[in-house]
């Protein structure tokens, strides 16, 4: 996703750089959807972005505790079919799919076929290739793009349903609502460890679907991972050009990555040295800063995965979602003032033992 941003940004603002997406799998993306609050991004940023979107809404749901709540501002949501899609239809020759990098350079790129690229640089967008190394917990989900029998009466998307059972984990279910009969549902946990029981977790989404009312005509698409949640550590190094979740550019509370992405796209796109060199030392302080923002989401990770008791983590959440909507809107931007961290913690602090509050809070950074 990463860097099928920066090539459509690239497209859109250098037409005199030559370059190449190179993508191991058959469509650009893999099989993902992203999502994105209107106010995550600039509106000069929408502009551009905004043919890329699937789907959008003018507000969202969440239903924690006793009633369902709305929440103004915009909502929208990427489909990796579509951005492989509209990317590859500008794109054309300089786009490679099923080609794996095997090895991976500053400057090169050796290919399983056995070819050879270079370049001035070469802007690994991979993600994980492992576990990273610092403490974390896992933002972890199943999800079923589905085909209902009957229209859902879904008018806007429901980000957290937590009235389910929270079986050691704080569990919601997410709603996209692409149109009157398909939804896409999401099972996810805020868990200790990235484990997918998949056949459980089909289960439990086919068995929430049924108390809704909904039966199942087909299953579309399936999609799953396992987002590490960082808890504290050191910002990720790394010596040639990352961009993306590997990079660590995305909110370490809600895992959220694609305002981070827009914005290094637009950035990275006016750099006037495009070296390897000169583009791996400003990633390197872009990511040190990013990392620094955001050391209160991961105090706020940590009272959650080592403060508060797993089947009582749904708690926090029902406590933050009594904020106004304009904090709501701050917090998944990463823009909080000093008064609104006040505010979050004040609020958060009853569901949180005081004193593993404290040590949780004070935990090793």
């Amino acid at each position: 996703m990463a860097n099928g941003l920066l090539a459509w940004r690239l497209l859109q603002t250098r037409p005199d750089l030559a370059f190449a997406v190179v993508e191991a799998g058959p469509t650009l993306g893999g099989n993902r959807t992203w999502s994105f609050h209107g106010t995550d991004v600039t509106k000069a940023q929408l502009e551009w972005l905004w043919v890329l979107t699937s789907k959008s809404w003018p507000s969202h749901d969440v239903w924690l505790g006793a009633e369902a709540r709305r929440i103004g501002g915009a909502y929208h949501s990427i489909r990796s079919e579509d951005l492989h899609w509209k990317l590859a239809e500008r794109l054309k020759d300089r786009l490679r799919v099923k080609t794996k990098a095997v090895d991976v350079g500053a400057t090169h790129v050796t290919l399983s076929t056995g070819e050879r690229l270079e370049a001035k640089a070469v802007i690994d967008g991979r993600g994980f290739s492992r576990a990273p190394t610092w403490p974390c917990g896992y933002q972890k989900f199943l999800g079923l793009d589905v085909e209902l029998c009957v229209p859902h009466g879904l008018e806007v998307p429901l980000l957290m349903d937590g009235r389910v059972n929270q079986p050691g984990a704080f569990r919601f279910v997410y709603l996209l609502p692409w149109d009157e009969r398909r939804l896409l549902v999401e099972d996810t946990y805020y868990s200790d460890d990235a484990a997918l029981e998949l056949p459980v977790l089909r289960g439990r989404i086919h068995a929430y679907l049924a108390t809704r009312g909904w039966p199942v005509a087909r299953v579309l698409r399936e999609e799953s991972a396992a987002l590490p949640i960082p808890l504290s550590g050191a910002v990720p190094h790394f010596e040639r050009p990352v961009i993306g979740v590997a990079a660590g550019l995305f909110h370490a509370t809600t895992g959220y990555s694609v305002p981070l992405a827009v914005a290094l796209a637009e950035d990275l796109a006016a750099q006037e040295d495009v070296s390897a060199a000169a583009l791996t030392r400003w990633l390197e302080r872009r990511a040190a800063a990013h990392w620094a923002d955001q050391g209160f989401f991961r105090m706020l990770n940590r009272m959650l995965f080592r403060g508060a008791d797993p089947q009582a983590r749904v708690k926090i959440f029902e406590s933050f979602y009594r904020h106004d909507d304009a904090l709501i809107g701050r917090f998944y931007a990463g823009r909080l003032t000093a008064w609104d961290k006040l505010r979050v913690l004040a609020r958060g602090a009853p569901a949180v033992p005081g004193r593993r509050a404290v040590r949780a809070a004070l935990g090793a950074e």
